[in-house]
């Protein structure tokens, strides 16, 4: 289909033949109608989706580095795999809980204690810092597309 998309009656389908919505701003929603501005059908899940994904392979990630942290970076005392236990489980129980507001502070809390446990181990440093970097995406992707 090539042409203008119209709305056919009692349906909410679309159907040929009038313009569709937004075709006379140029793709930009009309003022005033209440329209996204993402574009999203649902942009709150989709934000909080990228929220819980995240947190999500940062647990799986700080899990599956240990055996690495231990054969590379030599020895990995016994605080040190504790905060990184803690810290996946605390990343996996937060990530459950992105439709609350105050996750994404504890969130972001989560990553200054990631980038703190590298004072007992300097990879997790490394990955404090990488984390921290797509924390701070995620937030800069949420703040886009919900304004």
């Amino acid at each position: 289909m090539t042409g203008p998309v119209e709305e056919r009656p009692g349906t909410g389908a679309p159907s040929e033949g009038a313009p569709a919505q937004g075709a006379q701003t140029g793709g930009a929603p009309a003022e005033g109608g209440g329209q996204r501005r993402s574009g999203l059908r649902n942009p709150d899940k989709a934000v909080r989706g990228l929220g819980a994904g995240t947190l999500a392979l940062e647990a799986l990630v700080l899990l599956l580095a240990i055996q690495p942290i231990r054969v590379v970076g030599g020895d990995l005392s016994g605080a040190a795999l504790g905060a990184i236990v803690a810290l996946a489980v605390a990343c996996v129980a937060l990530a459950g809980q992105m439709k609350r507001a105050w996750a994404w502070h504890a969130g972001t809390v989560l990553q200054g204690l990631l980038l703190l446990s590298g004072l007992l181990h300097w990879s997790l440093f490394a990955l404090g810092v990488m984390f921290a970097l797509v924390w701070a995406y995620a937030l800069h992707v949420r703040r886009v597309i919900l304004g």
